[in-house]
This record gives structure tokens, C-alpha cells and sequence, in this order.
């Protein structure tokens, strides 16, 4: 048996990318970055002006828009259906709203304290109403709520993601418990 899937949350800046790309690595595992993959497939529809970033989410999408979004999260699940089927693999990705919850045998969100997030987000060029909005989500634990009502409580998990020790032993205990799933389901 096959270890499906594990996805990766959180906020931009918490070091999503960072630790799926290690852990691919370490664990031999396929790494998908939703964001560069919408970006390559040119699955998206639009570009918000506001947020500097193309349109993917349906809840900041005008009502006239919302077919278009749910018709492209559509598309982002077609593509990667045959990658999840084989097993394997690691999705990064800032939300969970659209993904089925039979892929994904854990969910990690990352959360990073406010004053690490907010000086990670200027260094990427993130101002205004976009870095307010990151910032808030991170502060009332928006990505970690939203995962908990999308997935069994028991396989979604917090780490903190302030420093490289802290990104180290996340991937120490993930690692730990893909090895244990292993072989408890082998």
C-alpha cells in the first residue's frame, strides 16, 4: 500500500513550499505546487488587480465570476486526479475548499507567529489590503478552521513554521509518521 497524499496549508510566507520540497525529497514523494501548476496550465480566469495574483478563489471572485472559478477548481482536480490515484504525493497549496477529502491521508497546516509572517510578506513585495488580509487570516486561524471542517479532525495537525529548527523538526515528525503509517498500513 501506497501512502496517498499529504497536503501542506497555510498561509503564504509560512513555508509551505520550503517544507513540501524537502520532504518530496526526503520521503520520495512527488511534490505539486497548486499555485505554479494553475499558473502553468493557465488554469485560471482573470488577474486580481487588488491582490496582485491571478483569480482562483471563488470567495474574493464577483457573483459573475463564480461559475468560471468553480469550473477551473474543476479543472485543478481533473488535472491532478491520475497523480493522486498513483499515490505519493505532497499538494501545497494556500486553501482546501476544492479538494475531495479522499485524497489525503493527513493535512499539516503551518502557522507562523504574526511578527516572522508580516516581515516574510514585505520581503515578497506584499502591501496593503493583500498583506492586512494575509495577516488576519493568519491571526484568527482561517486555513486551520477551514481544514478542520473539510477533513476528519484526527488527520489535520498544526506545526509552527517561525524558524529553520522549527521547519526542521516538522519535517523530523512528518517523516516519523509517514514511516509509521507505512507500517502500520503495509
Amino acid at each position: 500500500l501506497v501512502l496517498n497524499e499529504v497536503l501542506s496549508l497555510g498561509t503564504p510566507g509560512v513555508g509551505k513550499t520550503t517544507l513540501g520540497k524537502e520532504l518530496g525529497s526526503r520521503a520520495g514523494m512527488t511534490y505539486i505546487n497548486i499555485g505554479d501548476m494553475a499558473k502553468e496550465g493557465e488554469l485560471y480566469e482573470g488577474f486580481d488587480e487588488e491582490y496582485d495574483c491571478p483569480i482562483l478563489d471563488e470567495d474574493r471572485a464577483s457573483p459573475t465570476l463564480k461559475p468560471t472559478i468553480f469550473l477551473l477548481q474543476l479543472c485543478v482536480i481533473d488535472e491532478l486526479e491520475d497523480k493522486m490515484s498513483e499515490g505519493g504525493v505532497i499538494v501545497d497549496y494556500h486553501g482546501c475548499e476544492f479538494f475531495p477529502e479522499r485524497w489525503f491521508h493527513i493535512v499539516f497546516v503551518l502557522r507562523t507567529e504574526t511578527s516572522f509572517l508580516y516581515e516574510r510578506l514585505e520581503k515578497r513585495g506584499y502591501t496593503g489590503k493583500k498583506l492586512q488580509d494575509n495577516i488576519q487570516c493568519e491571526i484568527f486561524q482561517t486555513l486551520y478552521e477551514e481544514a478542520m471542517l473539510s477533513y476528519r479532525k484526527e488527520i489535520v495537525h498544526q506545526l509552527p513554521s517561525n524558524t529553520p529548527e522549527d521547519v526542521e523538526r516538522n519535517l523530523d515528525q512528518i517523516m516519523q509518521w509517514i514511516e509509521q503509517w507505512m507500517k502500520d498500513n503495509n
